[in-house]
């Protein structure tokens, strides 16, 4: 009898030790997948990720290749594409309910700010985004799960910096200017409520993105206004200055 508890121990550390495995060697095409499919589920647009890489041993890793394309409508090739995000996950939370990710921080994006006669492309999408979260997290677990993973995530620090954007109103026909966006920094999003879904998630980042790049789009439009005032009062007293 000894002998068979003890070989029924040993089978379950092996059993329990190839699912570590498994979960830590199948990490990153999980997220890879994962990303794909509920970034273009809830954005209603084409998201991809060229590679994802996270260490086994301490959680740090990068994205590479992300790229969310535009809803339709809009003539720019995507929204935001980054060659680069790192990435750092607390391991021990990957068994939990709750998630936790200790660090996103999107390196140089190049974002595309479209409008048309509809609006913006990023209006698009967040309200793409907040269709998806009234669908799943107003509706009963067993439903919701169809729709989203079910785990919920906390995010410790989240950052994208020196992003560069080209500003395409529809007055300039497909044409665009290219403007500096100022670093967005978040901080414990979903802490103070155990964890949000990723839906919730998408939600806030998008919201602060979008708030970003319209406050930088109506300095930018609000200096240019200026500057053609000034112009246009300069030439009128120069003309003024002709018949003195």
């Amino acid at each position: 009898m000894k002998k068979i508890i003890l070989s029924l121990a040993a089978l379950v550390l092996v059993l329990v030790a190839a699912a570590g495995i498994w979960l830590y060697s199948s990490l990153d095409s999980l997220v890879l997948a994962a990303i794909e499919k509920y970034g273009s589920e809830m954005m209603q647009t084409t998201v991809k990720v060229g590679q994802v890489k996270i260490s086994p041993t301490d959680g740090s890793g990068a994205i590479g290749g992300l790229r969310i394309g535009n809803p339709k409508g809009f003539k720019t090739e995507h929204a935001l594409s980054a060659g680069s995000i790192e990435l750092g996950v607390d391991l021990g939370s990957l068994t939990r309910d709750v998630v936790v990710i200790r660090k996103i921080a999107v390196q140089a994006p190049d974002i595309n700010y479209e409008t048309s006669d509809a609006g913006n492309n990023f209006d698009v999408i967040q309200k793409n985004v907040q269709d998806y979260v009234t669908r799943t997290v107003g509706k009963s677990d067993s439903a919701a799960k169809d729709k989203q993973p079910a785990k919920k995530l906390i995010v410790d620090s989240l950052s994208i910096r020196d992003a560069k954007v080209s500003y395409a109103p529809a007055l300039l026909q497909g044409k665009s200017i290219t403007l500096s966006l100022p670093n967005i920094e978040l901080r414990n999003i979903g802490r103070a409520k155990g964890g949000v879904t990723s839906g919730e998630l998408a939600s806030e980042i998008v919201a602060a993105l979008k708030g970003q790049l319209v406050h930088t789009v109506a300095q930018s439009v609000t200096g240019a206004a200026g500057a053609a005032v000034d112009a246009t009062k300069s030439v009128g007293s120069k003309i003024k200055g002709l018949f003195k």
